[in-house]
């Protein structure tokens, strides 16, 4: 119940209906408002035009006269003078805000005073107020408008006129009351459809996390989660899935491939050197020092190129030293006297790149021992720069790398088929270290045509 509660189908559900929830509860407040407001002006509009009727009765006669009240029951009615004396009222109105007026006019109000010649006016400002009135029995709420006069006398008077409320009030509360009921329903449709849409819609997802607990259960890394068919965020998240899962496929047979080489290429050193060993204690007098330090030097040159692919495989960022590609190829060359052939230096141009600089002169010596073991007459090495980088070359006059073989070479333990004697072969790293340190330091490393290896590193800016 808890994980169902917490799914992600659940906190979709409840986060929709809790955003159209706050809507309409926002929408239907403004919509009373407006409707409340739309209302109360139209009643405001009618309490001032019966209010004005009577007001331009009184300033073209008397306040006295016949003023012709509306009916009490439409639009209650009342005169008063500047004291409050009441002058007229409408019919059937008893009580208007607590003050009864159903005894009619207070005395007699005067002369009806003839005409004088003095023109009446109806004082231009309206006052609007909330009241309550009875009216024949009734009692009601009411907005009045009270409008002052002045007869053709010169007699002021105050009229008030109400405008019932009640179908204002029967309207705001009717679609208060719809808006009630509907709400509810309202929002259990859109919880429902949520729900629904949201389960269609993880489908696929529930149906990739399915897989994936079996690929891991079984360590089948060549099995694949599901696509579905629609081209959205889910359907990305699947064939990203799978490419993970290929790469990560390939990077553990990577890995099985590379511990099986590395038996391998231990195997035979290690058993030579025991096998040498056995007969030097046996056999003194038969004991090959040199064999077995030939062997031991193996050993220690295959763990030392374990140890930095090891490094490599972990993420081991070079250091951020400038390095001169330039010294390192003098520093380099100085120190082969040895080599089977003597190392030509070309065209050193001075520039300088970020990197390790043990690892760049290891890239430079295997490129040399590389071109040292395949070269007929001559190893040729240069530094050139071009435009944003600095291209390190190494070439020979060997028989060259067959096309198709010149990405095969730098893979691990991979020699071609004149290099796979122990004596002049290797044990097939380096040029697989080389390139991983190259890719580690921002540049690549390919062949060209024929023998001609290039390192390509970015210039220190």
């Amino acid at each position: 119940m808890r994980d169902a509660l917490g799914s992600v189908r659940a906190r979709a559900t409840a986060g929709a209906t809790l955003v159209v929830a706050l809507a309409l509860v926002l929408a239907g407040t403004a919509l009373l408002l407006v409707l409340r407001g739309n209302l109360r002006a139209q009643t405001d509009l009618q309490a001032e035009v019966a209010a004005r009727a009577v007001a331009v009765r009184i300033a073209t006669g008397s306040v006295h006269g016949d003023l012709h009240l509306p009916d009490g029951d439409d639009r209650p009615v009342v005169v008063t003078d500047d004291d409050g004396r009441l002058l007229a009222v409408g019919d059937d109105v008893e009580e208007v805000d607590g003050k009864r007026v159903a005894d009619g006019p207070d005395g007699d109000g005067g002369d009806d005073g003839a005409d004088d010649g003095h023109h009446g006016e109806v004082d231009d400002d309206v006052k609007v107020a909330d009241g309550t009135a009875t009216v024949d029995g009734h009692r009601a709420d009411y907005r009045f408008a009270t409008v002052e006069a002045e007869d053709t006398a010169g007699r002021k008077a105050v009229v008030r006129a109400g405008a019932p409320l009640a179908t204002a009030q029967q309207a705001v509360d009717s679609l208060r009351t719809a808006m009630l009921l509907g709400l509810p329903l309202l929002l259990l449709v859109v919880a429902g459809v949520t729900w629904l849409v949201t389960r269609r819609a993880l489908r696929p997802v529930e149906g990739i996390r399915g897989e994936m607990a079996a690929i891991t259960a079984s360590t089948d890394l060549s099995r694949r989660v599901p696509v579905p068919a629609a081209r959205d965020e889910i359907g990305r998240l699947a064939r990203t899935t799978n490419e993970t899962l290929a790469a990560l496929e390939a990077s553990v047979e990577r890995q099985r491939r590379f511990v099986a080489d590395a038996s391998h290429e231990l195997r035979s050193p290690i058993a030579s050197l025991r096998t040498q060993l056995e007969v030097g204690a046996a056999h003194p007098d038969l004991l090959d020092v040199p064999g077995a330090v030939e062997d031991t030097v193996r050993l220690q040159q295959l763990a030392a190129d374990l140890l930095l692919l090891a490094r490599l495989d972990a993420g081991e960022r070079p250091a951020g030293a400038p390095v001169a590609p330039a010294a390192l190829v003098r520093e380099e060359t100085s120190q082969r006297p040895a080599d089977r052939i003597a190392v030509t230096v070309g065209r050193l141009d001075e520039a300088e790149v970020t990197g390790s600089r043990g690892q760049l002169g290891r890239v430079l010596g295997n490129l040399l021992d590389n071109a040292q073991r395949h070269a007929a007459t001559s190893v040729r090495v240069a530094v050139v720069r071009e435009g944003a980088e600095v291209v390190l070359r190494v070439d020979d006059d060997g028989p060259g790398v067959p096309p198709g073989d010149r990405e095969r070479i730098f893979e691990r333990f991979v020699r071609l088929d004149d290099a796979r004697a122990r004596d002049d072969g290797g044990a097939g790293l380096g040029l697989a270290i080389a390139r991983d340190v190259a890719e580690r330091h921002g540049g690549s490393l390919r062949v060209r045509e024929g023998s001609v290896f290039e390192l390509r590193l970015p210039v220190l800016r």
